[in-house]
């Protein structure tokens, strides 16, 4: 009898694994490299050979990367004689050999188009470099001699030129001294009476190229001119003659070009694209004239143009570059002084950044004080570059992701997978890690590590078991680029009022300073207040509003871009005539507007009253009333509101929240054909069990599980769904027409207390360093930090725990394995068969397919982190860091120091529990 039983489970089994198999495969797209996360490969010194390039490619394959990008920068110390310079022959040899073998393994290559940031190089002479522009002040009395030719107030300076001169009377008449630009030398202007001067001169930031790698070393460049842009990229174009290059994308770090504000001919752009002279207005360009909003307005004039020329003469130019050898660009655009969002879209990958680590709710998630920046990464933030993607039409938005996530070395995958989910949440479908140091197998550990980043290198202890994040971010990546964008709303972006501020001349807007420029904002407040109810949206611009049309009632930005439901725009003060003009075309046809206030003003400085009265005049056509601040009107075939509470407003539409966020859901919602995916994940402290009812139905609710790859079906009543997600983890929810083919999702009703696996445990070390402790034997399991063990304390590798446990086999109930704390990931055995990783929250795993009736042997793989080891080589003054330029600094930049750490808990302390249900 207990034969036919063994005969009837293992059958059992087989089919239920070979069910599983095709579970995981058919609901699942078939994979390509761009659905993998790809990571930044730093080139130190660009020492590589052949043989650590074939290497490590393989082993970047094997744990589940797609890609590599390419980034060389400053070299170690002591192995000078290997570096290559930067576009020799020699490297490009290396290049065409990288590019095959990732070819062969199934792999891409993306390659930054300089060393370290920003663009720059040995070809940036002081002629194409970085730009800016200095307002000189001289006062002078009546009779008071001004003698030419005049020189900047900067001594540094070594070129320069004077653009503009103007005298400035006590009662604000100018006077105008550019006939005196190109004095020759003797020549003097006397002052009539006691004059202001200003003098504009156009000089150089004198910057240099931030962690260059050998050959890469020069000014960089003057990204605001065209001939500076064409002679950097003719580098490039003489290094690939005769190539074939075979990159994937080209790729532009974010806008770390400090100061730089100006290209040489800017006045004559200037003048062209706003029609007056800004040299005319020098005292209220400087802010010295105490009209403040002449000045803000000069201002905004200035930043428009300064996006405008950054679009037009080096973006618009690199991508044109890219493709020209069969490639996309790939840009972050934050940290630009222009409008990010039209910068964004204007490569084929727009690329966002986390830097820092958020706060979660998570039970148990790590967030060490030392590890809290000014600001938290800011999804919203994010949504500048999705939504130049999704309102596009393009593929494709990538992320600079983890990017000082920690400090070094103590960085757990379980920390990494809620910061990437906030990428996925926010529309970002295509993550870099950041980032994987090129590292020779012959350089002792650690190894070569860049000082900015997760090191995310093969001499990592959580290497192992770095596939479990990377099979996850792929399964969700797969969803999020074979479905496109499912949001109903557009909501505006009112760059003039940023554009407005007086503060300074030249803006930029990075990642570090939201809480300045963006968050104080009423479109920041709404956008939040929007998300939280159960809205999805995009971003939208001037610019792209200025293409958009309505099919069917609905704003279509793009031929590719998904159709939107309405669009919104939040109280700002200034609102370009031409885009109302255009908005009224668009409501007119049919669309919606939704406004939270009537903007008061125009923005920029030519013709304010007539514009100012055309606004006014376009809004009481359209039948809105400045007084009333709850209207609706038709017009046209369309509709326009103005009104404070815009949910009330999105309800009478018939344009509903989803209702899922009230169970305290995150969400982004894909769409393929006639099926719907929700991606959804809980950052909460608590289960989530209970039915939602989501805005899309069909005939079938299917699970897709990221973490494990399996698929079920689940119950749904009357369009509502019983989810079941534990606090730290994701579905996916796949809606779609036709009959339910997956088995059903095991709903835990009723989970019972099974057998707390007590003991013994046997702990070994099978690998790690810089020596393997020896093996004990354990009544429970506990961190090997805790056995007052000096070699344990210092240990970073694999423990393995093993124990047996006896139960009575029940096919009917499924069994879970909670491993309780786990420090840091953990590879599941059962009976020799590998049942998976556990790498992240809530650290269990359903292992009832791998268990018998009977004695069954369990085996679990810890991996703890890096800290413990680099600890220890600090406190015996092992040199270990010795890199050119910054060499290695911690998480506030200055000199690292592990010496001073506490020992970081290390092993499975559990208490490790089978339950079942």
């Amino acid at each position: 009898m207990k034969n036919i039983l063994k005969r009837r489970y293992w059958i059992t089994l087989c089919c239920l694994l070979i069910q599983t198999s095709l579970w995981a495969q058919g609901p699942w797209p078939e994979v390509t490299k761009e659905m993998k996360p790809w990571t930044r490969w730093w080139w130190l010194g660009s020492a590589v050979d052949k043989a650590n390039i074939q290497r490590e490619l393989t082993l970047f394959e094997s744990a589940g990367f797609g890609g590599v990008e390419i980034t060389p920068i400053y070299g170690a110390k002591g192995y000078e004689h290997r570096y290559i310079s930067f576009l020799s022959p020699e490297w490009m040899d290396m290049l065409s050999f990288t590019v095959e073998r990732a070819n062969g393994l199934g792999m891409g290559v993306d390659m930054n188009l300089g060393t370290g940031w920003p663009f720059g190089g040995p070809q940036v002479d002081e002629e194409y470099a970085a730009t800016k522009f200095f307002l000189d002040e001289i006062l002078l009395r009546k009779g008071e001699v001004l003698g030419f030719p005049l020189t900047v107030s900067d001594a540094k300076q070594s070129y320069s030129k004077l653009q503009a001169l103007r005298a400035f009377k006590a009662n604000g008449e100018e006077i105008d001294l550019d006939s005196y630009l190109d004095a020759p030398r003797g020549t003097s202007w006397t002052a009539p009476e006691e004059v202001r001067v200003v003098a504009l001169f156009t000089g150089r930031t004198r910057q240099k190229v931030k962690r260059a790698a050998p050959g890469g070393e020069g000014f960089t460049l003057d990204h605001l001119g065209a001939r500076s842009v064409q002679h950097y990229l003719s580098r490039f174009q003489h290094a690939f003659q005769g190539r074939s290059v075979q990159i994937r994308s080209f790729f532009n770090d974010s806008y770390e070009v400090y100061g730089a504000n100006w290209t040489d001919d800017f006045l004559t752009i200037f003048e062209r694209k706003k029609g007056y002279r800004l040299q005319d207005h020098l005292l209220d360009f400087a802010g010295k004239s105490g009209n403040k909003d002449k000045e803000s307005r000069i201002k905004s004039d200035y930043r428009e143009v300064v996006s405008a020329v950054l679009q037009q003469n080096f973006l618009r130019p690199f991508t044109g570059f890219a493709r020209k050898y069969g490639a996309m660009s790939r840009n972050q655009a934050h940290g630009s002084p222009g409008n990010l969002i039209d910068l964004y879209a204007s490569t084929d990958i727009a690329e966002c950044e986390t830097f820092g680590s958020s706060l979660f709710g998570i039970p148990n998630l790590r967030r060490d004080s030392a590890d809290v920046r000014n600001v938290d990464p800011d999804p919203m933030m994010f949504k500048f570059a999705s939504s130049a993607t999704h309102t596009s039409g393009k593929k494709y938005t990538s992320s600079e992701t983890f990017t000082w996530l920690t400090e070094h070395f103590k960085t757990s995958l379980s920390q990494a997978k809620p910061e990437v989910e906030q990428l996925f949440l926010a529309g970002v479908n295509h993550v870099f890690y950041h980032g994987t140091t090129y590292s020779p197998a012959d350089v002792p550990y650690p190894g070569w590590l860049f000082y900015a980043s997760v090191n995310f290198t093969t001499n990592n202890s959580f290497w192992p078991h770095l596939s479990g994040l990377n099979n996850y971010v792929t399964r969700v990546q797969s969803i999020l680029q074979t479905a496109g964008p499912d949001n109903e709303l557009l909501v505006y972006w009112p760059i003039y009022d940023i554009w407005h501020d007086t503060d300074g001349a030249f803006k930029q807007l990075s990642v570090h300073h939201v809480d300045k420029w963006l968050h104080p904002t009423a479109f920041y407040k709404q956008s939040v207040y929007l998300q939280r109810a159960g809205y999805s949206f995009d971003f939208v611009t001037d610019a792209i509003l200025s293409g958009t049309g309505v099919r069917d009632g609905q704003l279509v930005t793009s031929a590719h871009a998904a159709p939107y439901r309405a669009l919104y725009v939040p109280a700002c003060r200034y609102f370009s005539e031409k885009t109302l003009s255009h908005l009224l075309q668009l409501v007119e046809e049919g669309a919606t507007v939704f406004w939270e206030a009537i903007p008061e003003d125009v923005p920029g400085m030519v013709d304010v009253s007539g514009r100012r009265e055309l606004l006014r005049n376009l809004f009481e056509k359209a039948g809105l009333k400045s007084d009333d601040n709850n209207q609706y009107v038709r017009y046209g075939k369309g509709k326009m509101y103005l009104t404070a509470d815009i949910l009330s407003a999105l309800e009478t539409e018939q344009i509903l929240a989803e209702r899922l966020v009230r169970a305290g859901l995150k969400f982004n919602r894909r769409k393929a054909g006639d099926a719907t995916y929700y991606y959804l994940v809980n950052h909460t402290a608590e289960i989530i069990d209970e039915k939602v009812w989501l805005n899309a139905s069909g005939h079938t609710y299917t699970l897709l599980d990221p973490q494990t790859g399996q698929t079920f079906g689940l119950q749904s009543d009357s369009g509502s769904v019983r989810i079941q997600i534990p606090a730290g983890y994701a579905w996916i929810i796949k809606v779609a027409r036709g009959q339910q083919s997956a088995l059903p999702y095991r709903y835990v009703d009723s989970l019972q207390e099974g057998q707390m696996l007590a003991g013994p445990w046997r702990v070994s070390f099978p690998a790690g360093g810089p020596r393997l402790p020896r093996s004990r034997l354990l009544d429970k399991p506990d961190f090997w930090t805790a056995w007052n063990d000096p070699v344990a304390d210092i240990f970073s590798g694999t423990g393995i725990y093993e124990t047996t446990v006896r139960i009575a086999k029940d096919d009917t109930k499924a069994y879970l394995l909670q491993l309780g704390a786990v420090a840091e990931s953990a590879c599941v055995y059962v009976n020799g068969q590998r049942a998976g990783i556990v790498w992240a929250n809530p650290f269990q795993l359903e292992i009832g397919g791998w268990l018998k009736d009977g004695d069954n042997e369990i085996r679990i793989e810890v991996a703890n982190l890096m800290a413990n080891r680099i600890r220890d080589l600090d406190r015996r003054k092992v040199p270990w860091r010795n890199y050119h330029e910054i060499n290695f600094v911690n998480i506030d930049y200055k000199d690292f120091d592990a010496s001073g750490w506490a020992i970081m808990d290390s092993g499975l302390k559990g208490p490790v529990r089978l339950l079942s249900y």
